[in-house]
């Protein structure tokens, strides 16, 4: 497994989750616009954001889960999340799962972060594919993952949620384009 490592893109920065985050992880995992299409436990008090954030530091620092903290370059303040999670038994594939400030929606900032975390994924953790799962009403995240060539898998079910639907991308699938 590779360790993990800050990114950076043309307009952001990728850090590692801070415990002076937890506001924003609090809003993130709370706020009703954002959770819309995500059912997921919240963090509405700044002990269980502080929770959360112990959580995925550890998972973060044994490597179970790689997550990142967006901001814009030139700031240090959270504006949304992207990890990789849920690897196979056998490091060949991964789970990728996002969120983003409301504000901060439709300027490209997630396309910027999924390219950047598919070449991480893909070169540093040597993954054969990642997927990502997706409520089925949820638009702007089915597109998002159009755009970036993500297929969709018609014949697969979240067993967890039915309104689930599964994408995958194959690293194979991801050449010629170089900036992927």
């Amino acid at each position: 497994m590779a360790r993990f490592q800050e990114i950076e893109t043309d307009r952001l920065f990728l850090r590692r989750l801070e415990t002076s985050d937890w506001e924003m992880v609090s809003y993130l995992r709370s706020d009703s616009e954002v959770n819309k299409f995500i059912s997921r436990p919240g963090a509405g008090s700044k002990a269980e954001a502080l929770e959360f954030i112990s959580k995925i530091t550890g998972g973060s620092n044994g490597q179970e889960s790689y997550y990142w903290v967006l901001t814009e370059k030139g700031s240090d303040t959270m504006i949304g999340s992207i990890c990789l999670w849920n690897l196979s038994e056998d490091g060949a594939t991964a789970e990728v799962g996002y969120d983003l400030s409301p504000q901060f929606q439709n300027k490209g900032f997630m396309s910027e972060s999924i390219r950047a975390i598919l070449n991480f994924g893909f070169n540093e953790l040597n993954l054969d594919a990642i997927e990502a799962y997706t409520h089925e009403k949820n638009e702007s995240s089915v597109e998002l993952l159009k755009r970036n060539r993500f297929i969709l898998l018609k014949d697969r079910k979240d067993e967890r949620n039915a309104n689930n639907i599964i994408f995958r991308i194959e690293k194979s699938s991801r050449l010629p384009n170089p900036e992927l």
